[in-house]
């Protein structure tokens, strides 16, 4: 009978031990590939020692309350145009895009200042892209400090500028940034007029429809032919405000999120288009700041501009506004917006121009989408 017993025993135990042993190979080989992919995608992020770099004296952070501090991330588009077609009257290799990426201590708000390209700042002194040092300057246009020293020249003007002190940075390559829209399956936008730009060579068609990374790329990147007149570099802002602001949407959607070839893709596209500051190489800080901003709830994340007038030397030439002060202390201060640099924002929650609260669009709200190429 013992032996009946055993028999029968060991008759199921090499069932189990197959399950088992199938089992983990399957574990192993899953984590592997887990482990495969993170090592890929953090390997593909560029790491800058920026902050070693900076010449002058920087910003002192202020103590605000909250769980955690409040993060100030410089976001730089870099625009080298290296296998891109021609442009008339674009000078390679500047930075045409600034935001400062401001998430307040408690997470639960999230703005995207942009700066002009065209403002006219003090720069302070820097060191070259060759090394050498540069002399600080009283008047220079914004862009030109990424086109002279690179990200550590411009995070010193901005610091020098706003008084906030940057924790973080990131520089996105346009090609790259074309390659993550077409791993989202294309990013909605609305044109409100056909688009034909003989000087950048953009070509869009009017409505609102899905646009792929090409598609996306002249539409971050036009300058003329669009809107009631042409706003030049400010349109071009509100438009990219806009266009962050439904990219944003998109890729925190659950069909970007749930389906995991889209979203391994858009890891790969994003991850190989950055270059970051240490603090920020690590894909688990990445994935902690893609945490917190989903935590916040995309009506929430705003989009919006420093406010700038014109200069008088120069009308083809941007300032900072009086009120600029203002706003600078706010994100110093890590309070809620005032409602003056919000009204116009752009919000994630849905990427329109005008009130996001519901409420239709004021005559003075149509007004500006049309001027500035956005529909209303």
């Amino acid at each position: 009978m013992a032996y009946q017993g055993n028999h029968r025993d060991t008759g199921k135990h090499p069932v189990i031990r197959a399950v088992a042993v199938s089992l983990a190979l399957v574990l192993t080989v899953l984590a592997g590939t887990v482990v495969l992919t993170y090592r890929h995608l953090e390997g593909n992020i560029t790491e800058s020692p920026a902050f070693e770099q900076i010449l002058t004296e920087r910003p002192d952070e202020q103590e605000v309350e909250g769980p955690k501090k409040p993060l100030n991330i410089l976001v730089l588009g870099s625009d080298s145009r290296e296998g891109q077609k021609d442009v008339l009257g674009q000078t390679p290799g500047l930075s045409d895009t600034t935001i400062l990426l401001h998430l307040s201590a408690d997470r639960s708000r999230a703005y995207g200042v942009s700066i002009p390209r065209d403002l006219v700042v003090s720069r302070p002194a820097c060191k070259s892209r060759s090394g050498r040092t540069l002399p600080a300057s009283d008047t220079e246009q914004w862009n030109s400090a990424f086109a002279l020293g690179g990200e550590a020249c411009t995070v010193a003007q901005f610091e020098e500028m706003s008084g906030v002190r940057v924790n973080n940075f990131v520089i996105v390559n346009f090609n790259g940034f074309e390659d993550m829209v077409d791993a989202l399956g294309g990013v909605p936008i609305c044109v409100p007029t056909e688009v034909n730009d003989p000087i950048g060579k953009i070509y869009l068609s009017a409505g609102t429809y899905t646009m792929d990374g090409d598609q996306a790329l002249d539409y971050v990147r036009v300058r003329h032919s669009i809107g009631s007149i042409d706003t030049g570099d400010i349109g071009r802002m509100r438009r990219q405000q806009e266009f962050m602001a439904s990219m944003v949407n998109k890729a925190v959607s659950a069909g970007t999120l749930l389906n995991p070839i889209r979203l391994t893709r858009f890891l790969d596209a994003a991850t190989e288009s950055l270059t970051t500051d240490p603090g920020l190489r690590k894909l688990t800080s990445l994935a902690s700041l893609a945490q917190d901003v989903r935590g916040i709830g995309l009506d929430k994340v705003q989009f919006l501009s420093v406010p700038f007038e014109s200069y008088a030397p120069d009308p083809n030439r941007l300032q900072l506004a009086p009120n600029a002060k203002k706003l600078f202390t706010e994100l110093r201060q890590d309070q809620a917006l005032s409602k003056e640099f919000t009204r116009k924002a752009a919000k994630a929650s849905e990427g329109k121009p005008g009130d996001k609260e519901g409420k239709p669009l004021t005559a003075e709200q149509k007004e500006e989408a049309a001027l500035n190429g956005l529909c209303a």
